[in-house]
């Protein structure tokens, strides 16, 4: 992503990420340095950057007020990950060029700093609503914005497509297996976090429903991306192993279909998503960003 809105945004994430960390006892203080290592890694921080902007595209050009939010997404992105690379999950040793969490902590305390920032993020964003209790209707969309973000990352999204992944590996899958797992494994969360905006920033139905919209073509778009890259990408660049899913038998858009189609749903997935944000001219900057990040990806 290159635009200077993206990266300005993401600047703003990348400062504040520690900010909103529970203060953990001394005794533990290995866990707080677990949740950093992997929090600190860097990182796209699209769902954090999505959901930033989805609050300007609202109309508020001082997005600080959605950071709590923004950065108790990451913290989730971040868990997850953790936990993805575990030996008993998808048994990476390199996550974002670097080693993975379980490397440096083990096995035990990389599970341990998974589940830290899991109940962090709804400890931040659940702090920052008491801040409205004499103002409902900021309370409400506040708690519509939290209860997206748990939709869509817990066993309706994010944790119910990784069982569906882990229970078809090693096995042929069906097109409409494969469609389930990735709408929910990673569609489910980016589309989330652009609602979760779309809640908190007091969008009207227009704009939500091209928000809709646009969320579910990204979301699917960005895992088929990714398929596409452990084909086709390089460890420098993807800061894992490429090829890892075509060794370890797991079930993906471009195993299924194969690469060319693969490339081809990609881009009819990104015509979507700019058709949808097509009425919004420069406001939709940083949504037509992300989408030629994912074009260039498809056909390095």
């Amino acid at each position: 992503m290159k635009s200077p809105e993206y990266l300005r945004l993401k600047e703003l994430v990348d400062t504040h990420i520690l900010d909103y960390l529970p203060r953990i006892d001394p005794n533990s203080k290995t866990l707080y340095e677990a949740m950093k290592y992997s929090l600190t890694a860097g990182g796209k921080r699209i769902r954090p950057v999505l959901f930033l902007y989805t609050l300007q595209f609202c109309g508020h050009t001082n997005v600080k007020f959605g950071l709590p939010y923004a950065c108790a997404i990451e913290y989730i992105q971040t868990y997850s990950l953790i936990h993805d690379d575990l030996p008993a999950m998808d048994n990476d040793d390199f996550r974002r060029g670097i080693p993975t969490n379980h490397k440096v902590f083990g096995e035990a305390m990389a599970i341990l700093a998974g589940d830290g920032l899991l109940s962090a993020a709804y400890e931040v964003m659940s702090k920052d609503m008491l801040n409205y209790l004499d103002d409902p209707e900021k309370l409400k969309k506040a708690v519509r914005c939290q209860y997206m973000i748990a939709k869509g990352t817990g066993c309706r999204g994010m944790v119910a497509g990784q069982v569906a992944d882990v229970e078809n590996e090693h096995k042929q899958c069906s097109a409409e297996m494969l469609d389930y797992i990735h709408d929910n494994k990673t569609a489910a969360f980016i589309r989330a976090s652009i609602l979760a905006g779309g809640y908190l920033g007091g969008a009207d139905e227009n704009r939500m429903e091209a928000l809709r919209t646009y969320g579910d073509c990204l979301g699917l778009a960005f895992q088929i991306m990714d398929d596409i890259q452990d084909v086709i990408g390089n460890a420098q660049e993807l800061g894992k192993t490429p090829g890892k899913d075509l060794r370890d038998e797991k079930n993906t858009y471009t195993s299924v279909h194969g690469l060319e189609n693969a490339q081809k749903r990609t881009a009819e997935l990104i015509a979507r998503a700019r058709d949808a944000m097509a009425p919004f001219y420069d406001e939709a900057e940083v949504f037509n960003d992300i989408l030629d990040y994912i074009e260039a990806k498809i056909h390095e």
